[in-house]
């Protein structure tokens, strides 16, 4: 379980990172990285829709995203909003491909969101 501070909580929150946040995709998983003002540091949230599979599968999906989004969030910096939506894909592989997954997404979505400052 991540921590209170460390999650998105409502609606606006996740809202705001997928339309407004820099995207970054692979096999398994899309992230969508947004950058805040808040000073307090990054938070995450998932998706995993009905598509991945029935409830089992989608409960088993997260718990193998967590801690690799809890390892990941030390690398973003603070007032960063990370959404992580597992595609139908990511029920069938590995602990260790869904990090590999992440960590390429999370890069992507970081370059294309430095891209955008410019």
């Amino acid at each position: 379980m991540l921590p209170t501070e460390f999650r998105l909580r409502s609606a606006a929150e996740f809202a705001a990172a997928t339309r407004r946040g820099a995207r970054g995709a692979s096999r398994t998983l899309v992230v969508h990285l947004y950058r805040t003002d808040r000073t307090a540091g990054p938070r995450a949230g998932f998706v995993v829709s009905a598509k991945v599979g029935n409830s089992v599968v989608r409960h088993r999906v997260t718990r193998r995203l967590r801690p690799l989004v809890r390892e990941a969030l030390g690398d973003l910096p603070a007032g960063t909003d990370l959404v992580v939506r597992a595609l139908p894909a990511a029920a069938g592989v590995s602990s260790g491909r869904l990090g590999e997954d992440l960590r390429v997404a999370v890069g992507t979505a970081l370059d294309s969101a430095r891209r955008r400052r410019r």
